[in-house]
Formats: C-alpha cells, structure tokens, sequence
C-alpha cells in the first residue's frame, strides 16, 4: 500500500480532492508515527506537485526541514514563508538561490549548530562580513567547506591557514587567485594532483609535472582538462593505459587526426564527443568518408547532421555505424525500416529510441524475434507508443515498470497492474495518468 498511495501522490491526473485526502492521510500518519516510511515517501511525492495550493505548501514545509529545502529549492517557498530561526535549512536553500534575505545570513553565521554554518559556507554571494566571521570559525570543517566553494579574496588569505585541509580546498576551489594556486603548488604538505585537475589556467609546465603523476586516474582527468596544450596532448596520446587515451578523446582541442588514431579499432559505443560536436560541416563530411567505421560512428553521434550526410550514415554498412545514426531526428521511415531489415537486434534499441518512430514501427520493433530487452525498453517510455506495443513489452521484467507508467496503456490494464506482484510496477501503475478515477478514489482510505 505504501508503494501505490507514493506512486498516486506522484500522479499528474490526481483530482484536487484526493489530492486534499491523501496529503490529510500522510500528516496524520507523520503526526502519529514520525518515522513513518508511508508518510515520509507520500509527502515527498507531493511537495513534487505543481498543482498544491499555497496553504499545502506550507502545510508540508513545516512537516519536515528535508521537505522545506526542497519546496524552497523549487521556488515554492518565498521569504516571507520562511522563518530561519525554525527553518535554518530552508533559509539556507534560499540564500543558495539568491531569494534569502542579507540579515539571515549573518543570524545564521553564528549558529549554535555547526552543521549549519557548515551549509551556510557554501552559499554565493555571502555578505562579506559573514564571509569574515566563517573563514574563523571554530569548526575547521565550516573553514574548509568556505574555502572550497567562496568566489571572494579570503581564499588568498585562507591559503596560508594552518590546517592543510583548508589549503587544499583554497587550491581546488577554480574560483581562487592563479597565483595562491602555483603556490599552493610547491606545499610539501599537499598532494594537489586530483584538486588542481579542473583548474584550466595554470602554466603548461605544471601540468605537465600534475600530469606524470603514477595514478591512471588522475592522468585521464588531465587528458579531458581543456587547458593542457597541443606538447601535452601528444604525450598522453602514448599513454600506455587505455583509460588514459580514451580521456584524450574527450579533450575540445584534440586533432582530428588524432582523434581518428585513438579511437582506430574500437568498437565501444562512443557518446558525442567535444571535437566532434564542434567539427565543421567540411570536417564532418570528411570524417564520414573515412575507411575506419570507428571513425564513422563518431560523426554518426551527431543529431544535427545535414540531412544528406545523416541518410548517408543510415545505409553504412556497418552496423556499429548505423545503431550510433538510428536515434537522430529526421530520419525517414523507410530508412529505420531498411536497418532493421539488414542489421536486426544490432539496431533494434537505436531504432526504437528514435524520437520520430511511430506506433506502428514500434509495434513491429516488439514482434522482430530475436527480441532485444533495451529496445523494449526504449519502445516502452516512446512517446508514440501504442497500446498494442506496450503490451507487447509486459512480459519483459525491465521494460514492465515503464510500460506500467505509459499513459497509452489501456486503463483497464493499468488497473490490474496495481496487484502486480513488483511493487516497482505497481507504484507506476499507481502513477499512471490513465489510471481511472475510480480506481484512483479506491486507494485513498
């Protein structure tokens, strides 16, 4: 029951009324029983709604700080809703957002509660008095915490504090002087390799010293760094750890060559990646008439492609090639068709992800034998969908719980989903706009 009243408090067709009934039942619930995981997981579903009234706004944020912070987040609590002396944390999420008032700020710097100074510290835009007054705190974590997310100047004085655990945080936080960073740098104290690697400004040497360090792990993060420069870039190309030369890839400024050398022979399903999504058109076209397929695939992951280019890619003759083009918008058909015909379950899921599929291409993607579990998956949360199609992905226990959600399912079948022994499934069954009223008003004591 929990399950199915959480999944109904999340259902966008709930009427008003049973809106009121189910958040009357969830308080009564918190009242009675505070740990209540009914109450707990059904208020936290409707302070997602944006159909509560006023009054229920602030009905839910006095329930709990954690749902405060959340309805402050998402900007349905105002200033004048909220008291920071009862609510520190709400006030908080305000000031984060920059709807706070100043004077909460410093009511709450000298907070009896560290962990809110401590949560405090990693606002922006904080009064420079209240920076003043946490760059001294007692609790050095309250220290830490400033210096790691502060835009102001005391990051310059914050990298000469005594504990190491605030130097380290003045070096990681992008926001702190070029100059206390190369410092920082030479610490005897500090290991900075990991902090400094989203830095995008410091000098070609430092990176390259950062660069060498023994751990894969942090030479990959300088590979993706956009800052290193075209000397390093053709260091780490040698790299002899894959994991490395596969971050290169990801770097905006890799040469195309380069990039067509690092990717040769693999087969890996790569994502859209910086340089590819801002090759030119003359770049793209060329990169395309490559002989590697691995090459193709990477233009293949564009979804602006022009129009003869993306047909193009459609009919490659690999299939690798042609899963990776299957999703972009645009594509007529009769080419998805064609692609499942001459490559089967190997494009099945590209195909069925495609945004311009219709009902009946997804119905025949859920009849091709063999099936292919992520392609009904993608056929069951596809806009298109049909019923018939839906239905076709039931059986299938990882696509169950999204067809369960999909508002083109016949009501009566959602209906009978509500007993479904996975409770994933039924709270989705729950949640589903095409859930009728009836059954809807039947869960709510």
């Amino acid at each position: 029951m929990n399950r199915l009243l959480s999944g109904l408090a999340a259902n966008p067709a709930l009427p008003p009324a049973l809106v009121d009934r189910l958040m009357a039942l969830a308080l009564k619930e918190a009242r009675t029983g505070p740990e209540s995981e009914l109450a707990e997981d059904v208020l936290h579903e409707l302070a997602d709604r944006a159909d509560l009234r006023h009054d229920q706004v602030l009905e839910l944020a006095a329930q709990a700080q954690s749902t405060a912070v959340v309805l402050a987040y998402r900007g349905r609590l105002a200033a004048a809703d909220v008291d920071p002396g009862s609510m520190p944390y709400a006030a908080i999420a305000l000031l984060d957002e920059g709807r706070g008032r100043p004077e909460w700020a410093r009511l709450l710097a000298a907070h009896p509660d560290s962990g809110v100074r401590w949560k405090l510290a990693s606002c922006p835009n904080l009064p420079a008095d209240v920076v003043d007054l946490l760059a001294v705190d007692p609790d050095v974590e309250v220290v830490e915490e400033l210096a790691l997310w502060t835009a102001t100047p005391v990051t310059v004085r914050l990298a000469l504090h005594p504990d190491p655990r605030v130097r380290f945080a003045v070096a990681a936080n992008p926001a702190t002087p070029l100059e206390a960073v190369v410092a920082l740098a030479e610490d005897p104290e500090l290991t900075l390799n990991w902090a400094l690697s989203e830095r995008t400004d410091l000098p070609q040497s430092l990176y390259a010293r950062l660069a060498a360090d023994p751990l894969p792990g942090v030479r990959a993060t300088y590979a993706r760094n956009p800052g290193i420069g075209q000397e390093l870039i053709r260091v780490l190309a040698a790299d002899r750890e894959d994991s490395v030369r596969r971050a290169l890839t990801e770097h905006p400024d890799v040469p195309l060559g380069l990039l067509a050398e690092l990717v040769a022979g693999g087969r890996a399903g790569w994502r859209l990646l910086p340089r590819i999504a801002a090759a030119t058109p003359a770049e793209l076209a060329e990169l395309a008439a490559s002989r590697q397929a691995a090459v193709r695939m990477l233009v293949a992951q564009r979804r602006d492609l022009p129009a003869e280019l993306r047909d193009a890619l459609a009919v490659d003759p690999d299939a690798a090639v042609v899963r990776a083009v299957a999703p972009h918008p645009g594509l007529p058909e009769g080419l998805l068709r064609a692609m499942v015909e001459r490559h089967g379950v190997q494009v099945l899921a590209g195909v069925a992800a495609n945004p311009d599929a219709s009902g009946p291409l997804l119905e025949h993607l859920t009849q091709h034998r063999p099936g292919v579990r992520k392609a009904l998956q993608d056929v069951a949360r596809h806009p298109h969908a049909t019923g018939p199609a839906l239905l076709a992905c039931l059986p299938d226990r990882t696509a169950r719980p999204l067809a369960a959600a999909h508002p083109a399912l016949p009501p009566a079948v959602v209906t009978e989903l509500l007993a479904d022994e996975d409770r994933q499934v039924a709270e989705a069954a729950a949640g589903n706009p095409a859930l009728p009223r009836t059954a809807m008003t039947a869960l709510v004591p």
